[in-house]
């Protein structure tokens, strides 16, 4: 029974994944997502993933969030932290094409689950392409 509950504990903690972002203030803030075989994650992790398709952020960033006319966001959200992100989704670069997003319901509900998805991206744990809910059958 105890090799169970190891095993069972050491899946969990392969799943969870979780990532550090630097704010303002040089702190390191927690950003947690769980991803599972790279395509299934969490509930809140897949709304930001379904915010990023419904938005159409691929339309500039690219399908596997590696740029196009916009810069690759994998790179990007190696240092971008959360605030900045913020700032930046709500604020947008028109100068460089980047549109604000702040009138957008979806956004406001979803950013810090977008943020979740594409740090998991960036990190290298969540895969391009289609995803899925970790319980879904």
């Amino acid at each position: 029974m105890k090799g169970r509950s190891l095993l069972l504990l050491s899946m969990a903690l392969a799943a969870s994944s979780v990532s550090f972002a630097q704010t303002d203030s040089g702190k390191m803030k927690q950003v947690a997502y769980k991803v599972v075989d790279g395509n299934k994650v969490d509930n809140d992790t897949l709304q930001g993933w379904r915010t990023w398709r419904a938005l159409a952020c691929e339309r500039c960033h690219g399908a596997k969030q590696e740029g196009m006319v916009g810069p690759s966001l994998v790179d990007a959200l190696k240092t971008l932290d959360k605030n900045e992100f913020h700032r930046t989704v709500f604020g947008g670069r028109v100068d460089k094409g980047m549109p604000d997003f702040s009138a957008s319901q979806m956004m406001q509900k979803n950013w810090e689950n977008l943020y979740a998805y594409l740090k998991g991206r960036s990190d290298g744990k969540i895969n391009p392409g289609d995803l899925q809910a970790i319980d879904a059958k």
